[in-house]
């Protein structure tokens, strides 16, 4: 069905949103280039993956460089049928992580800006120094953050919720 940020129109449909371009490159010897990383959208793409993580772009030069190319090509193809892969780009809850994320984005048909915030107590006690009410606070102000900087699908993690 034709993408709608944050509904899913027809309730037997599943979304498929694939991690291998950021959560697989955590795996040790897997760290991909830029091109790589291309390549493997472009089959993802093939694949009709609706949600293509892309990357963390602000963990490196080259990661925003492949965020970005792989919004430039891949989200801007096509299909015959209309399909566009979303290309999505994660973010910690900062402006900074943000900004860059949604310039690496920003050029992609269906771009989307994924943001999270350490939220377990024990991470918000200690790695974060911030009591509930304010990584909550915290949250919020940076998903209408994104949204103010033209991103109309952005989604917010929970990190280390469970």
């Amino acid at each position: 069905p034709h993408y709608i940020p944050n509904h899913i129109p027809d309730p037997s449909y599943v979304r498929i949103l694939d991690t291998t371009l950021r959560d697989g490159e955590q795996s040790p010897g897997a760290a991909m280039t830029p091109r790589q990383k291309l390549e493997i959208a472009r089959q993802l793409s093939k694949l009709g993956v609706d949600v293509i993580e892309a990357g963390f772009p602000c963990s490196s030069e080259n990661e925003f460089i492949a965020v970005k190319m792989i919004a430039e090509e891949v989200g801007n193809y096509v299909g015959d049928d209309g399909y566009i892969p979303v290309i999505n780009g994660v973010a910690r809850c900062n402006e900074k992580d943000i900004a860059t994320t949604w310039e690496a984005v920003r050029n992609a048909k269906r771009p989307k800006v994924t943001t999270f915030i350490a939220t377990s107590g024990i991470h918000m006690e200690h790695k974060l120094k911030k009591t509930k009410e304010e990584v909550l606070e915290i949250a919020c102000r940076m998903v209408r953050f994104a949204r103010s900087l033209g991103c109309d699908d952005v989604q917010f993690v929970p990190e280390d919720a469970a």
